[in-house]
């Protein structure tokens, strides 16, 4: 794979607590120069200024998934409103361990509705989930409307992305929704063995260095 080809892959990512608004803008920058899809920003940051042709993206719902369905409708509402492009959800894992799939099902398509033209992602945090339970999740995302089905928030104790976790995804989903591997990739090797298992979207810190690991 080209280095730009698995730029252009790549949602170019801060969400530290402790970031400034001079990281974000750092981040943007380089973003162009890497020529990355998109960056991925906490909902506080937006509005932010991006070089042509990146996308911005945002988090609700970040990292537990645990608030109230209403909370998340309004934070997407107002993410769309602040110029995001792209809404990462994390969806409530709880409900995912109590196997309240409907639930799930029922949330996802309620922020979607909030989301208008923005596409929406729904964070799974499959490290903390059976495989049962992930593809039953990525199916209740598929119901709902949800655009794409993403493995992790990175902050999570049980861990990010697993090579594992993206096949099955990419199986259930069937390329009818977007993959997105986020978590714990730090090099080129690691990110193209999550393309390789059918990720078609990565989430990364340390983009530059994953790129500069391409021969």
């Amino acid at each position: 794979m080209k280095r730009s080809e698995l730029a252009h892959m790549i949602d170019h990512t801060l969400l530290k607590p402790e970031s400034t608004r001079a990281d974000v803008d750092a981040l943007a920058k380089e973003a162009g120069e890497l020529g990355t899809y998109s960056i991925c920003v906490s909902p506080s940051m937006l509005p932010v200024d991006t070089p042509a042709g990146v996308h911005v993206a945002t988090v609700i719902g970040f990292p537990s998934g645990a608030v109230k369905t209403s909370v998340k409708v309004a934070e997407a509402r107002q993410a769309v409103a602040d110029g995001a492009d792209e809404v990462d959800m994390v969806q409530n894992i709880g409900w995912a361990k109590e196997h309240k799939f409907a639930e799930i099902e029922e949330e996802i398509r309620a922020v979607k509705g909030a989301c208008g033209s923005a596409l929406l992602k729904v964070i799974l945090e499959t490290a903390t989930l059976s495989d049962e339970e992930i593809v039953a999740c990525c199916t209740a995302a598929e119901k709902a409307g949800a655009d794409f089905v993403k493995t992790s928030t990175g902050f999570h104790p049980a861990g990010g992305a697993s090579v594992h976790a993206v096949s099955l995804m990419s199986e259930t989903v069937g390329g009818r929704l977007g993959v997105k591997a986020s978590g714990g990739i730090r090099d080129a090797e690691t990110a193209l063995a999550m393309v390789d298992a059918g990720a078609t979207r990565l989430g990364l810190s340390s983009s530059k260095k994953v790129l500069d690991g391409l021969a």
